[in-house]
């Protein structure tokens, strides 16, 4: 009865996309505010920055981090396929049977997401990143399926196999869901408020020409937003939302040290 509970308890976990679900919602609503906080000063800076860029905008800070950080980009896909295939496999997405077609769906189901998920890391960081996030993605979903299939975690559909997975088998899931847990829980927050925190800029810095009154000069700025034929940014000399015009790329996003090196 225990045993059987634990197991109800693990699938309805997989129903709302387990421990990966809520560290991601965690970190969607707290890093973004963390990274302009630490950025451009704190305090009424960061409520400037966000009044000008608009709350629902602050998506964009997070996707500018992520695209431009190979470690937390390839974490958060990793995850992220993990959550998904967490929450189809405990609606019953895993076949059950040894029947040819339950072997292909089930090879099918496994590899899909995974492959997708390298082959993004693959266009944003390069090939050996896609490569390492493809076979990561889909060691961590290794131990579902086999207790999917094995019945160890209900399933809304069919019996469970009849055999029970050898001792091995249980000791390579166990060491599975643990790695699982242990990148999801540690690494991934880690990794993420890290990025907040390292003093590089989340959106493009630009130099451009600055009205302050009568006087024009050239000043860095992080861009929020485009207007007309310049742009809205973060003045980091004035430590103001200023527009700026005849703007040009620069190529390194550092606009201040890092929290551990400050």
């Amino acid at each position: 009865m225990a045993a059987q509970e634990r197991a109800d308890g693990r699938t309805e976990s997989d129903r709302k996309g387990g421990p990966g679900h809520t560290v991601l919602l965690a970190l969607l609503a707290a890093v973004p505010l963390v990274k302009v906080a630490w950025t451009v000063g704190g305090g009424a800076h960061t409520r400037e920055v966000v009044s000008t860029m608009g709350v629902p905008n602050l998506g964009e800070v997070l996707v500018g981090m992520v695209t431009t950080r190979p470690l937390l980009g390839s974490l958060v896909a990793v995850v992220t396929s993990r959550v998904v295939f967490a929450l189809f496999a405990a609606r019953g997405a895993v076949p059950r049977g040894h029947s040819a077609g339950a072997l292909a769906r089930t090879v099918a189901l496994t590899l899909v997401n995974p492959l997708a998920m390298g082959v993004l890391c693959w266009v944003f960081y390069g090939f050996r990143w896609g490569l390492a996030v493809a076979l990561v993605a889909l060691a961590l979903r290794n131990g579902l399926v086999q207790e999917y299939r094995a019945g160890r975690r209900p399933h809304p559909h069919g019996r469970p196999d009849a055999a029970a997975l050898a001792p091995w088998r249980l000791r390579l899931v166990a060491a599975e869901q643990w790695a699982a847990l242990l990148l999801t829980v540690v690494l991934l927050p880690l990794t993420a408020f890290a990025a907040a925190l390292d003093g590089l800029a989340w959106d493009t810095v630009l130099r451009c020409e600055v009205a302050a009154g009568a006087h024009t000069g050239q000043s860095r700025l992080i861009e929020l937003r485009r207007e007309g034929n310049g742009v809205v940014g973060w003045d980091l000399h004035a430590r103001e939302v200023v527009n700026g015009s005849a703007c040009v790329k620069e190529e390194s996003l550092r606009v201040r040290p890092a929290w551990w090196n400050s």
